[in-house]
């Protein structure tokens, strides 16, 4: 079963809370947490990912950055991530999540571009990119409980 589901990017800013909202939104029978590799804890969602996610319905207000820990490695059942680097990373750090962490582009062989400081395409674009990881995940999750 997988219950839990914990999306992980850098900052835990940008990709990942957009990321987090639209998976709650599509499963929200589950639990889905977001966190960063190189997260400040408390901050909020970058201004300009929060004003693509309202333009879409979505809103990132009450977001506070979150850095990844031993315990939410521990509680995630899946753990997807934006790049191959930092699944790596995950899995250099905490070894036993070999076997449940895989990009969200994995089933494209994909990584999600890092829009942070760049201009609004940037963030369009990631926004696609996570869409599309996301479509081709929900099938297994739903089909794994």
């Amino acid at each position: 079963m997988l219950e839990t589901i914990l999306i992980v990017c850098e900052a835990n800013m940008c990709r990942s809370p957009m990321a987090e909202m639209i998976l709650a939104n599509r499963l929200p029978d589950k639990t889905i947490m977001s966190a960063g590799l190189c997260a400040r804890p408390g901050r909020p969602a970058d201004r300009a990912t929060a004003q693509l996610m309202l333009e879409r319905g979505y809103d990132l207000s009450a977001h506070l950055t979150t850095l990844l820990t031993l315990t939410h490695a521990k509680a995630a059942h899946l753990i997807l991530t934006m790049t191959l680097d930092q699944r790596s990373r995950i899995e250099c750090a905490y070894p036993f999540t070999r076997g449940k962490v895989y990009r969200l582009g994995e089933h494209d062989d994909f990584d999600i571009t890092d829009p942070y400081l760049h201009p609004r395409a940037a963030y369009e674009e990631s926004f696609a990119q996570i869409e599309v990881g996301i479509d081709n995940w929900i099938p297994g999750i739903r089909k794994c409980g």
